[in-house]
Order: structure tokens, then sequence, then C-alpha cells
């Protein structure tokens, strides 16, 4: 295709952009409700820990209105996880669809279903329900071999043995790895730091909260329409938790107002699903707001504690990491993310590690469950690691970005925290030089005080991430010929608003060699799409991408035998350009249109194609990330001024969606240092549980965000593509902490970083 034609590096509109623009309905609770649809609300525990002794819905059931309240005595008994992820899951299955012990604040009591909000809301007062309170676990340094138990039930059970669960000890996931002799390397070394470091539980808070509509289909079979990222997982998760086959569910998931890993777990699902099984009616839920802060999917709360052993001269000789993470009271995606907190870290200072400690332990307690969030444990990793990078910097009187670029991994380095993994692709030196560069990092790093008494100061870090979950992500794709000579692609990723199906869409435009308006693209549907393991782990462009090439490949060799068959000349001297298919002079061409017709009538070559694909290796993304602060000594206050982040995501296969992918992640990660906020009381009820109170950033908090790239070239991926998602939420937690520390002299180990502890407290 012509160069100046290409998609592939165009900063194309999104596919669905004028729908989103024109306010044309296009999600969950824009859909029209089936005739007969019921309104399903949750009946909440308020307590932290209790055993349910009665429970008494008659007087519900008489309010006009109401259809049915379910509770632990009409579920089945079979417990499962709500974590989407590959079967066999390594979350343990650990939760009912409602159950008569009670394990947090928020955990389902009774399932109302009505014709209308008003009984529903009306019957969940209605419900009468004896509880028998017991001790809780609310402290996860104290929940490790407590007396009290969170899941003292013996049909607690883990389908993978390698995760280290003991529920009989509060444990939920369990690990220990690591390489080489780390307590003799640190013996070596002339400088050894050791701190913990806290991060408390951050939520997602996307546009559009939890919200699932079911139905029944013309072979009556269970159809959900969900803001899932995993729609195979959800039908595997219903499907166990309901007791029904898989080939009595079909899930489609229609635009998503946003997910960030919180929709990576079934928080919604199962309820409504449940709901209209037995009574073979329509139902819809919709988490509110506090519903979804309460009871939603947050990451985990950890302590990690950090032991970095450095010479002299600034090398990096050992890290040895101890990870203690709060599960809450379900164990999902717990032991994955805990894994990752040291594999997304660690190998960022390769070059000159002799050796590597990493131990973790995922306990459970009496708060609610923690989940999937963008990042995935490398960003408390991150925080840890590059926190204690800054300050071996500062103790050396070192350059911080001298000090990482001579000790970052290089390109074809083997990275062994990294499951061993070599970085086939890496640009971040070239990341770190791009961003001082711009950034101006000579000139601001220095700490300077302003007239008016507040000072400014800069801090830095660097990332990686992944771009896939190696040997276990699948992604798919069916590309098909259609009327005309256009193409329809579908798949089972989910866009949530990422622009994945505007990014798939320009793969499959450059590899047909078409206008994108030739191409339609078909969502995330269980009977309709191929199989893909679903939007999560940065996988979507790195590994559906990949499929999508493959498939056009093997769709142009099919069109191509087509063409042979009408121009009586054999295939293999056919070429394909430019969406049509020539001789090799160029003499003869039959266009992708009349290929198309051709095929509808005494054909038996399919001009169709579905190839699925996994990567045996993740490759992993860069970033560097540069903060300017002005910071208010007598108030504490923090104001960001500019934030320049470089990215190294392989091929930018569109830039102006990838720079909006990095700048909401980077938001993200401010609110994470500076303003978000989880405290639970003696009894353990969340405080923050609106966004009165639960504070987010704003735009106008977030300074001037600078946004570039450095592009390494990935073989494996399409176009040499890598990820891009995750990575970008992990730097501004560690650069604002360094920033902080240099306009005040104080290291904050823990988020978030508020104007109250500048002023009052010595710093950790």
């Amino acid at each position: 295709m012509n160069e100046e034609k290409r998609s592939v590096g165009a900063a194309v509109r999104k596919v669905d952009s004028m729908q989103l623009l024109t306010g044309q309905p296009v999600y969950v609770d824009d859909l029209p409700e089936p005739h007969g649809c019921l309104v399903v609300k949750l009946l909440r525990s308020p307590h932290a820990n209790a055993m349910i002794e009665e429970i008494d819905a008659s007087a519900a059931m008489q309010i006009p209105g109401v259809v049915a309240v379910f509770t632990y005595k009409d579920v089945p008994a079979e417990r499962y996880t709500e974590a989407g992820q590959t079967y066999p899951e390594t979350s343990p299955h650990d939760r009912l669809i409602l159950d008569r012990h009670l394990r947090h604040v928020g955990d389902p009591v009774a399932l109302i279903a009505a014709e209308n909000e008003d009984a529903a809301e009306a019957a969940l007062d209605a419900v009468k329900v004896k509880y028998t309170v017991l001790p809780a676990v609310l402290d996860f340094h104290t929940a490790m071999d407590n007396e009290t138990l969170v899941h003292p039930e013996d049909d607690w059970h883990a389908l993978c043995p390698f995760t280290g669960g003991d529920p009989k000890r509060n444990i939920c996931a369990s690990g220990v790895e690591g390489e080489g002799d780390v307590e003799k390397v640190l013996s070596e070394c002339d400088i050894v730091l050791e701190h913990p470091f806290h991060i408390k539980a951050v939520n997602q808070v996307p546009m559009e909260t939890f919200r699932t509509m079911c139905d029944f289909d013309s072979n009556g079979r269970l159809h959900i329409t969900s803001s899932t990222q995993i729609v195979f997982h959800v039908r595997r998760i219903v499907a166990h938790a309901l007791g029904i086959p898989k080939t009595s569910i079909v899930v489609e998931k229609p635009r998503i107002g946003g997910g960030f890993g919180a929709k990576q777990t079934a928080v919604s699902e199962v309820y409504p699903a449940f709901v209209s099984w037995m009574t073979k009616r329509p139902s819809k839920l919709v988490f509110t707001r506090k519903e979804s802060l309460e009871a939603g999917s947050p990451r985990h709360e950890m302590e990690l504690t950090v032991r970095l052993g450095a010479m002299r001269d600034g090398t990096i000789r050992a890290i040895d990491m101890n990870v203690l993470s709060n599960a809450g009271a379900y164990g999902e995606h717990s032991w994955a993310i805990a894994g990752l907190t040291a594999h997304k870290s660690i190998p960022l200072y390769t070059s000159g590690l002799e050796a590597f400690g990493f131990k973790f332990n995922v306990v459970y307690t009496n708060r609610q469950s923690s989940g999937a969030y963008r990042g995935f444990g490398a960003t408390q990793g991150m925080f840890a690691v590059e926190s204690t990078v800054n300050e071996l910097a500062d103790k050396l009187g070192m350059d911080p970005l001298e000090i990482r670029l001579k000790n970052s991994v290089k390109e074809g380095a083997m990275m062994p925290a990294y499951y061993h993994e070599t970085a086939t692709s890496c640009n971040l030196d070239g990341c770190l030089e791009k961003c001082a560069e711009q950034f101006g990092w000579k000139e601001k790093f220095p700490v300077r005080v302003m007239p008016d008494g507040k000072i400014r100061a800069a801090g830095m870090a660097m990332t990686m991430q992944g771009s896939c979950i190696s040997g276990i992500d699948v992604g798919s794709a069916t590309v098909r010929l259609d009327d005309g000579g256009s193409y329809c692609l579908m798949i089972g990723a989910a866009d949530m608003g990422t622009g994945c199906d505007t990014i798939l869409s320009q793969i499959l435009s450059d590899c047909m060699e078409c206008p994108l308006e030739n191409i339609t693209i078909s969502g995330a549907n269980t009977d309709r799409s191929p199989y893909d393991s679903g939007s999560y782990a940065s996988s979507t462009t790195f590994v559906t991408g990949k499929a999508v090439t493959m498939a056009a490949e093997e769709l142009i060799e099919k069109m191509k035998a087509l063409a042979s068959k009408i121009l009586g000349i054999p295939a293999e001297q056919l070429v394909f350009e430019k969406n049509a298919v020539y001789t090799q002079d160029h003499t003869k061409c039959i266009t992708a249109a009349e290929l198309a017709d051709a095929s509808m009538n005494g054909n038996e070559i399919p001009m169709e194609v579905t190839r699925s694909h996994t990567n045996p290796t993740s490759p992993p993304p860069f970033m560097a990330g540069m903060v300017e602060i002005e910071l208010d000594p007598e108030t504490g206050s923090v104001k960001i001024l500019n934030y320049n982040a470089v990215v190294d995501c392989g091929t930018v296969i569109n830039p102006a969606l990838a720079r909006i992918q990095a700048e909401g992640g980077i938001v993200q990660g401010i609110g994470m240092a500076l303003t978000e906020d989880i405290n639970y009381d003696a009894k353990g009820n969340l405080s923050e549980n609106s966004l009165m109170k639960y504070r987010i950033p704003t735009r106008l908090e977030t300074g001037r965000l600078h946004v570039d790239f450095a592009p390494s070239y990935e073989a494996m991926g399409p176009f040499g593509a890598k990820s891009i998602g995750e990575i970008v939420i992990n730097t501004p937690a560690p650069a604002l902490a360094h920033a902080i520390y240099r306009a005040t002299g104080k290291w904050f180990r823990s988020l978030p970083i508020t104007p109250e502890r500048i002023v009052m407290e010595k710093g950790d």
C-alpha cells in the first residue's frame, strides 16, 4: 500500500466516535429493556463478618410488584470464582451466589426481583434478617494465622495447587522464588537500602458502573448483555455458579463505559442471570456508584518491603522483595497480581543484577474483595522499587537519570526476574533520554524556591509492563470477504474505550490494502465471535492483532485460489495488491468485489478465515515519566506543573489513541499518588463510598501532560507493535514521591501523599 495511505501509524478517529459524540444508545442502560424486565436489587450485609441466623422475606413478598426474593437457601452450593481468567483459574473457588456466612460489609444477603424500582427498593427494607455478628479481621497485617478465619468452610478449593493457598491460615495465595545468593551479594554491597512501602486499595471508577441485563433468545437460552471485558469467561463463570450447561448461555457486550480491569471480574453478571433462570423472565441489575465503590473490585492493598544493594558507582547488584497483599473477603486474581509486583519491576535493573529474591503472601480479610486494576500488581511493585532507586541516587549523590541509564535493561538482555525472557525489543534508554530532553530535566531537577515561598521540584521514574500472559492468552479473529469487496472482522476482544476496534480495523486495512471504510467490525459475542481470552493483560493489540494479520494472510491465499480458478492461472503466479488479485505482469486483475460476487455462485473456496494466536513470550513495553511540581510548604498542597512521558510500545498503530491511553493512565496514577484514599472504620464500613468523598483528580489538577514515543520494533507483534494499555499508570506515584522528597526532604513510602501528611508527618 502507498505509504501515505497506510492505516497503521495514522491518527484516525475511533470507529464508534460519531455514535458517542451524537449520544446514540450504545451502553447497557441505553438498550431497550425486554418486555416484562425485572429490576434486580441486592440486599447487602451491614456487618463485616456475620452468620445469618434467620431471614424472613414474607413481608417483602407482600409488596405489590415484588416477584421473588432469593436467599442462601435457594442457590446452588457449588463454590466458584468471579475472576475472569483462562481456565483453570489460578483464583480459588471460594464464593457462593448467596452465602449464609457474610464476609464483608456489602456482601449479598438476598436477591430481590420486582416489576419496578420502587417495589424493589421497598422490598430491601422489608426483608428481615437476624445476624450473629462475628469478630472481623480488618487489618491485613494481623490476618495470617488469626484465630478468626474468613473462610472456615471445608469446600474451599483451588484448581491450581501451585498457588499456595491455605484458608485455615487465612492465606489466599503464596509464593517464593529468586535467583542467585541474595544475602551474599547484599553483604558485598557498599550500600543496602531497606524500607517497607504501603499502597492502599484504590478504585477504578469507570464512568459506567457494573451493569447486566438478561433475557432469553428464540431457543430459550439465557442471553446476557453486560458491561464486561471477558464475555467467554463470564459464560463459564455463570454456568458454573448456576450449575447449568455453557450451551444454555450466550454472552455479549455492547460499548463499555470504561473498565480498567474492574470488569475483568464478573461482579454483576451472576445475580440477574440467576433471577432470570429461576423466574424465566428478563432481568436487569445496575450497580449504584455506592455499590461499585463498596462491593466492586479495587486494586489490592499491599505492603512491600524492598531491599536493594548497590556499589558506590551506582551499580545495582541485588534486589529482594517481600510482599503482603490484602485479598479482602474473596481471592479473585490474588495470586497472579501478587506475582507480578516483582516480575514487572525488578527486571528493569537487569544490567548489573546478580541476584534477586521474591516472596509473597496474600491474606484474606473481612473487607471487600480486591481484583484486577490497570497495572495488575506492577503498579505497586514499581512504586516501591523506583522509590528505592531514587533514594539510592540521592544517597550516592548521583543524578537519578544517570543511575537508570547505567542499570536499565538493554535490548537483547535476558531478564531472569521476567521468566527468563529476552528483551527482544527495548528502547528504554531512548525513552529516558528523549523524556529528559523534552522535559528539560537538567534545568528542572534542581530545587527552586519561588518568590512567593513555594517550592518547585522534579521527580522521575521508569517502568515496564507486558504485552500478554505468555503462552496462555489466546486472541482470535475471523475475517470474511463481503459483498462489494469489503471485509467483516469478528473478534472476541472487548473495546472498553481503548479503541481496540479501531486499532484492529487499522491492522486489517493495511493487510488487505484497502481503505479503513471497507472494514466493518463485530464485537464480542460468545455465539458469533471466535474465542478470545478477553481484553486484559494489555494483550489485545499484540495477541489479537497478530491473529488478525494471520487471518488476513490466509484469506489472501484463498482469494488468490479463487482468482486462479477464474483466470486459469496457477495461484503461485498471482499477487495480491491494493485489494485485488493481479497477474505478475499486471495485465489481468480481479478486484475483491468481483471475487466476492464469484464466491456466491458455484464456489467451494470459503472466503472466510478464523485464526487464533498465542505468544510464548510477552515482550515488555517501556516508559519514562518525569514530573515537575510546585509545593506550598505552609499548606502541603502539590500543584502539578508538567508531566512528560515517553513510551516504547513498539510500532505505534494509532498515535492519537496511544497518546490518549497514556494521558488517561497518567491521570489515574496521579490520583492514586495524591488524592484517592480508602479508609474503613472499626466495623468494616468504607468511608469513601461516594464521589464526594473518593477524590479522583480533575483535569484542572493534572497540569500540562506531554506524551511522546520512542518506538522499537517487536518482530512478534503485528507490524512491530507491543502493548500500551497498562504501562501508562505506573510512573506517576514514584515520580511524584520523588519530587515531593526533593521539595520537603521527606520520603513518603505510603500512598496517597495528601497535603495533611506533607505538613504534619515527618515522612516514612
